[in-house]
């Protein structure tokens, strides 16, 4: 198999770039959104802690195990799988990924809606002089509406499909090293301007400092999913990024860099939130809303508010067009690579295609919220299909693949960089690959499809 560049396809040129791009994947709102109501629900500190230990032991060796695979294949997905495993149903895992990177685009594109026009109620000052009682309202009254949803989904998808256009070094490259240290820089403003409150202690208490008593089996299976969720595992975005690696780059070191990363940023969004929630004596376990009207009744309180509203859901939206991107790429790599279409014309036919899907979404909270299919709607159908069946399942079979597949030597050969790097934890990471993480994603498969109970 050739080991030579990228084999003519575009590619990432620099190793900043590879991490903004790759960080920019598994950075979005599953870190600033999704993660401090999570951290709320279950806990704070224990569960924290729990989560970082997931992260090390089993998030950067799956991690490194996509890089892999994407890295030796130099193919999109499907056909990285069709080309290690010739003549064998494998790449049936990249159809998985495909899949659930499109349904996950078009329901991602509702939420990512709602943060731009959150950015715009900022910038109008919306907020000020409001209830908590009114803001839930106003929330409500936006998100089941009809037109203005689904002009900022619109609005959002062609964004996404823009920078994909550029192709990866021009668009996902050039962008991702534009917005990633954007994301950092104004959440470090939060996160300073959080801590400063007066009574923000507590809210620092409750994300860093460990309650053993409120560990349970729950929390576990919490943490570890988390930790797969946020590191956008099992839907082939890293996979795909992988292919776009040069040779000459460490795989494992940038497994260790994004994860690290990755988790910064959703600790930072809890320092940026949780010292704020208990300075103004609210309800860190809130929930989904925690985002959306709990954090603009915080805002609408504290000096500064205005300012800080607008940098808060400028970021949120910055984070969810990282990871669409990524998301994106997976459809469009596929359809350019396997179909023989131009990027151009990949690019314009999956994100309408997604967006289309995604319209169903948007309505699933007002026209048609009634459509129901096994108790959930159109949104709840996509959202469970690929977040509690498509990734873990996609996850699963992934590190099979690598830890029983793969031929030792081509693992060893990717980690190695063709044997110029020392690996010196290889035993390490193919006895997790091979053993534990099998195990451990099995059982979040299980638990979210009901067959489990914990």
């Amino acid at each position: 198999m050739s080991l030579s560049g990228n084999d003519g396809r575009d590619g990432f040129t620099s190793k900043f770039g590879i991490l903004c791009a790759t960080a920019g994947s598994a950075i979005g709102l599953g870190n600033i959104w999704r993660f401090p109501y999570v951290v709320g629900e279950n806990g704070g500190g224990a569960f924290l802690l729990v989560y970082l230990g997931f992260i090390l032991l089993l998030g950067i060796p799956v991690m490194l195990s996509e890089l892999v695979i994407g890295r030796r294949g130099q193919r999109n997905t499907f056909g990285a799988f069709r080309k290690l495993a010739p003549g064998k149903p494998w790449w049936i895992i990249g159809v998985m990924g495909i899949a659930a990177a499109f349904m996950i685009l078009a329901f991602y594109s509702t939420i990512a809606g709602w943060t731009l026009e959150y950015i715009v109620k900022s910038f109008a000052n919306a907020f000020q002089g409001q209830s908590s009682e009114s803001l839930a309202e106003m929330f409500r009254e936006f998100h089941t509406g009809i037109f203005w949803p689904l002009f900022w989904q619109v609005i959002f998808m062609i964004m996404t499909a823009w920078i994909i256009l550029a192709g990866v070094k021009k668009g996902i490259e050039k962008y991702a090293k534009i917005l990633m240290p954007f994301l950092v820089g104004l959440l470090l403003i939060m996160a300073i301007r959080s801590i400063t409150l007066p009574g923000a202690m507590g809210g620092l208490q409750f994300l860093f400092k460990p309650d053993f008593s409120e560990l349970t089996a729950g929390v576990f299976l919490a943490a570890l999913g988390q930790a797969f969720f946020s590191l956008s595992i099992g839907m082939g975005a890293i996979i795909t990024y992988g292919s776009y690696i040069s040779k000459g780059n460490n795989l494992t070191t940038i497994a260790a860099e994004v994860s690290i990363a990755d988790t910064l940023i959703a600790i930072l969004a809890g320092v940026a939130i949780f010292p704020a929630v208990f300075a103004f004596n609210l309800d860190p376990a809130e929930g989904p809303g925690l985002i959306f009207h709990v954090l603009p009744s915080i805002f609408q309180q504290m000096p500064g508010g205005y300012f800080f509203a607008v940098i808060f859901f400028v970021l949120l939206a910055i984070a969810a067009v990282t990871s669409s991107i990524s998301i994106l790429e997976v459809v469009v790599a596929f359809v350019v690579e396997e179909l023989k279409i131009s990027r151009r014309k990949a690019t314009i036919m999956s994100a309408t295609a997604a967006l289309f899907v995604g319209v169903f979404c948007t309505l699933s909270f007002s026209s048609l919220g009634n459509v129901n299919i096994g108790g959930l709607t159109i949104f709840g159908v996509l959202d469970f299909t690929a977040s509690n069946i498509l990734l873990p399942l996609g996850g699963l079979l992934i590190v099979i693949f690598v830890g029983w597949v793969m031929m030792a030597a081509d693992v060893k050969d990717e980690l190695s960089n063709a044997g110029a790097l020392k690996i010196r934890l290889y035993s390490a990471f193919n006895f997790i690959i091979k053993f534990i993480a099998p195990v451990a994603i099995a059982i979040i498969f299980l638990n979210s499809i009901g067959i489990l109970k914990i």
